[in-house]
């Protein structure tokens, strides 16, 4: 039986409830932390994107100005959302040597969301597992969860929903009208659900908290010891973690990286290059910019609401396809290639997907004539 530290943060700030984990992970690699479980609710309202998404692709960012809705960037993948009080985080940081924790990502999210099964089953719904991320009820999510790797650290986040503000969940997103914007709440009434929804009411935090660590304890076979912060950790968060999600270097962590890619997209380039923009859907949402000269990638970015361990694998990737010609044959063997080597995984996508999203570039290459931009496919 493992013995894990067990922190409950009760209701924090948005940036400590969004990022004070990787402080504990961070604590885990210098030698300084336990294996932890932290229990939190955002006292206030953010939005919150992931990791290897375009900020201004996916936010009405003049409407979270207006509503003084701060946006985070987490450091794991998946998709743009809004958060608030009504959703209980638990936040798993073990070290990569804990005996209960996997090592492949899909067998991570089976294993530790089979607590969020249990609690949801002790509240009296007939909750389940959908691979690779999700609990549902009813055919509903109810739950979304995300995992990633920091140094010798692996982390899983995830929620109970309590209640949900539709609307809100909604508008903090940036769609083409408001039209689409209204199908897209009517959707996600249709798709996502909560406790309040399925039960009529809201158990109190206290009880749904208790399930929590009594589930990790059943299900797991862990010992939670419940204890503070250690003052290192909070020293690490204040001067390291929330530093650096408040920067706009990391905010716009994208663009910063693909800043001359993304800076002559609206240019006309001459000599036969082009700037092109691809959209593929796949299990996971794949959006990929180039810069190609005939048949030839110059440069390119992957972003998407799609997982990688380790996150920033995608780059290891970007890199090797560099310089090689637009034929699926190459594409697809250094993208294997590159993934074995480099050990990354990347739950929900796979080699396949991504090249059939690259090799979309190859058709619009094809299709136009040199000199009409930005190629985009919706």
């Amino acid at each position: 039986m493992e013995e894990w530290r067990l922190i409950d943060l009760g209701l924090a700030e948005p940036y400590m409830a969004q990022t004070f984990y990787e402080a504990v992970a961070e604590g885990i690699n210098r030698g300084l932390s336990p294996n932890t479980l932290i229990l939190v609710q955002p006292s206030s309202p953010y939005v919150c994107i992931g990791y290897h998404q375009v900020l201004e692709k996916e936010i009405d960012l003049e409407y979270c100005r207006k509503n003084n809705l701060p946006v985070i960037r987490r450091g794991q993948g998946g998709g743009a959302v809004y958060l608030n009080s009504n959703q209980l985080f638990y936040q798993v940081i073990a070290s990569e040597k804990s005996q209960v924790v996997p090592k492949n990502i899909n067998k991570f999210f089976e294993r530790f969301l089979d607590v969020t099964v249990y609690v949801y089953r002790k509240l009296g719904l007939e909750a389940e597992f959908k691979p690779i991320n999700d609990v549902l009820v009813h055919g509903k999510k109810i739950s979304g969860n995300g995992a990633g790797k920091m140094g010798k650290a692996m982390i899983l986040v995830g929620n109970i929903i309590l209640n949900l503000d539709y609307e809100s969940m909604a508008r903090v997103l940036r769609v083409p009208s408001e039209k689409f914007r209204d199908k897209m709440a009517k959707s996600m009434r249709q798709w996502v659900t909560s406790l309040n929804q399925e039960l009529g009411s809201v158990p109190s935090t206290d009880e749904i908290k208790g399930l929590v660590i009594e589930g990790y304890e059943k299900i797991l076979g862990l010992k939670m010891v419940p204890s503070e912060p250690f003052k290192e950790e909070l020293k690490i968060w204040r001067s390291e973690i929330k530093s650096k999600h408040q920067s706009s270097e990391w905010l716009h962590l994208p663009e910063q990286t693909h800043r001359s890619l993304l800076s002559e997209r609206a240019v006309k380039i001459a000599n036969g290059v082009k700037i092109v923009e691809v959209t593929h859907k796949a299990k996971k949402l794949i959006r990929v910019t180039a810069e190609v000269i005939g048949k030839r990638i110059i440069d390119l970015m992957v972003t998407g609401d799609f997982f990688m361990v380790p996150e920033d694998g995608m780059k290891k990737v970007e890199k090797s396809l560099k310089g090689l010609t637009l034929e699926r044959k190459v594409i697809m063997g250094k993208i294997v290639e590159t993934i074995r080597k480099e050990g990354i995984q990347s739950p929900g996508m796979e080699p396949k997907d991504l090249a059939d999203a690259i090799m979309k570039i190859k058709g619009y290459v094809s299709k136009y004539p040199a000199g009409t931009y930005p190629f985009t496919e919706a």
